[in-house]
């Protein structure tokens, strides 16, 4: 079976005023299809989370963990 791409780190909380996860970025809509959408589709939004997060104002926690 092959791997599916997520960008999810396990960190799965709703940011309320932008509606994107604060550890991967995608919305509630994306993460409950996600295992529906093709590999293509899923490389497509991964490509847009960073910049989905910085227009949102939303630091991901990834970013906030760093030392």
């Amino acid at each position: 079976m092959a791997t599916i791409s997520s960008p999810c780190i396990k960190v799965c909380t709703i940011d309320a005023p932008s509606g994107l996860c604060i550890g991967c970025g995608r919305t509630v809509d994306e993460i409950g299809r996600w295992l529906s959408l093709s590999e293509n589709e899923r490389r497509r939004i991964m490509g847009e989370l960073p910049a989905r997060l910085q227009r949102a104002g939303v630091a991901p926690v990834a970013a906030m963990t760093r030392t």
